[in-house]
């Protein structure tokens, strides 16, 4: 039996075979094989001027940064978006991900946020979003966040979300199990989906409201891992999005590694807008939970107890499992 054809057969609880064995099955229903070669690289899909800049960078041995430097727009603190990819890029990646969708191979979802999305490293995107991360995604980081990021990149975690009416409207307030995140918007057309940002994990701010940023196709926004986000509901259309979560191992084993850092207490109550519904103690003190998912209430642990601010009330500052961070 074909390989393909026996994926199909099967329950998809049993579906869990090797992402090797999916990308097998899916390399002849390929539908823009360009977009799979490592060796070329997504270059000729890329901003001239992002090509150029890091073309300076590189010749210079990596001192010479004004050139990318003057291509970022720094959204707030922290955070910048540049652009990287032209249209034609974007429709040639979701014509392949529609027709993916449509090859009736197994399906397996980004995280345990998003119900929709794919892993492209399990469609055999693996070894050309590592030629991205070499050549565009790590110098960018390096220069933006030496600590994370300069020591190298030793690993991603690539895929796409997608949000529209009928299915995930927007996201939870969250960070990302990554060192560095680029967020890069495919489209289509869209209206609301913006990223709503707030602070830094484990600070006394990182429940505050910093800014709003909304996503231009083509367009990238990176910013670290340990920011928190949080994507609003989108009124029209649908919301395409490559991800790409990257990992230093070197700087995890380091003392400097986010989640060694102590715990500091909140500043002062929390902007609704930066509340998780899934991790924050006090949500219920300032929204209501969304339709179905009341479930989470008293099960937060965001800020633990040691942490919370002083004027919290006493009904929400029992102690969590997560309290000793």
């Amino acid at each position: 039996m074909a390989m393909a054809a026996l994926l199909l057969s099967l329950p998809f609880a049993q579906q869990r075979v090797s992402p090797q064995r999916i990308i097998k099955a899916y390399e002849s229903k390929r539908r823009h094989p360009q977009l799979f070669d490592s060796r070329a690289g997504w270059t000729k899909w890329m901003s001239p001027s992002l090509v150029d800049a890091l073309d300076v960078y590189r010749s210079s041995g990596g001192h010479n940064t004004t050139a990318i430097l003057a291509l970022l727009r720094e959204e707030v603190e922290g955070v910048y978006s540049f652009d990287l990819f032209n249209e034609d890029f974007c429709d040639l990646f979701l014509e392949e991900l529609d027709n993916y969708y449509a090859s009736g191979l197994p399906i397996y979802r980004p995280n345990s946020m998003n119900n929709y999305g794919i892993i492209v490293n399990q469609i055999g995107m693996e070894p050309v979003i590592t030629t991205l991360q070499k050549a565009v995604l790590h110098p960018i980081a390096s220069i933006l966040y030496p600590v994370q990021a300069g020591s190298g990149f030793t690993g991603h975690h690539s895929f796409m979300v997608k949000y529209r009416a009928d299915e995930d409207m927007g996201l939870d307030m969250h960070t990302d199990d990554s060192d560095v995140t680029f967020n890069i918007c495919l489209g289509r057309n869209f209206t609301g989906a913006s990223l709503t940002i707030c602070g830094d994990s484990r600070t006394p701010r990182h429940r505050q409201f910093f800014a709003s940023y909304e996503h231009v196709r083509g367009r990238a926004l990176v910013h670290l891992g340990s920011r928190r986000h949080g994507a609003d509901d989108i009124r029209s259309g649908q919301r395409n999005n490559l991800i790409v979560w990257n990992s230093n191992e070197a700087y995890r084993e380091s003392a400097a590694y986010v989640n060694k850092q102590p715990y500091l207490k909140e500043a002062g109550a929390p902007d609704p807008r930066c509340l998780s519904y899934t991790h924050d103690r006090d949500f219920g003190e300032f929204l209501d939970y969304p339709p179905g998912k009341s479930e989470y209430a008293g099960k937060g642990w965001c800020p633990p107890a040691f942490a919370c601010y002083d004027e919290m009330a006493p009904v929400f500052r029992g102690r969590r499992a997560h309290d000793e961070l």
